[in-house]
Formats: structure tokens, sequence, C-alpha cells
């Protein structure tokens, strides 16, 4: 059983997505913050300083996953939280271009959970 200090920080625009993560990873004994876009993520990651990695959906309407990453990486507080992409888009390529994007790893949905948990593991 894992007792993490630091929390899981869900950055997804569908509530479904989010309560559906946060479900099981709460049932895997993580804990989980969540906002509804890129800007609410970053202000929670600035207003505490236990969040150890960001579940970020790559397709938002304001701000996608893409530009999210490239808004974290030019901000002091932002640029050292590791990011897990999560996105529906399963096409060839769509994993270099999360990586390269500036993601430590990527999942697609659905999720694979024992997937997500082996990647959870390795940044918190």
């Amino acid at each position: 059983m894992q007792t993490q200090q630091k929390k899981v920080l869900i950055i997804d625009d569908d509530s479904r997505n989010i309560f559906a993560l946060k479900a099981v990873l709460t049932a895997k004994k993580y804990a989980c913050l969540a906002a509804n876009g890129a800007e609410e993520g970053f202000e929670i990651i600035r207003k505490s300083n236990d969040v150890g990695v960001v579940l970020l959906d790559m397709m938002m309407p304001d701000l996608d996953g893409y530009q999210a990453m490239s808004k974290m990486q030019q901000d002091e507080q932002l640029k050292d939280v590791p990011v897990i992409a999560v996105t529906a888009q399963a096409m060839l390529g769509d994993k270099e271009r999360c990586l390269e994007a500036g993601a430590v790893g990527y999942v697609s949905k659905p999720v694979n959970v024992d997937e997500l948990i082996k990647l959870l593991n390795k940044y918190l």
C-alpha cells in the first residue's frame, strides 16, 4: 500500500474523466487534486507545494495540453513538476509529440490503470 506525501493533480475539462481517475487513484491510496483547466491547475500548484505530478488532458478548449506544458516550462514555480499526458488521441506519433512537448509519460484513454500506476510511482 502506497502512502505518498505528494499529490496527483488531475487537469481535465471533463468532470467525468476527473471523477473516474480520482476514484481509481483514491482507491489505490493516492491523494488527488483536480482542476477543470490548465490555468486553474497552475494556481493549485502555485498555492501548494505538495503536487508531485500532473495528469494533463491534452485536448482542452481554452489551453490544450501542449500549450499548458509550454507555459509550465516558462514558469519557475511550474517547470519542475512532472507531467503525464493523458489523451484520447492514440494515433501514431502522438506519444512522441507529447514527450517532445515536455511530458515525462503518456497514457491514452481509456486509461490502463497498471500503466498509470507505474508512471506515478516513478515520479512520486
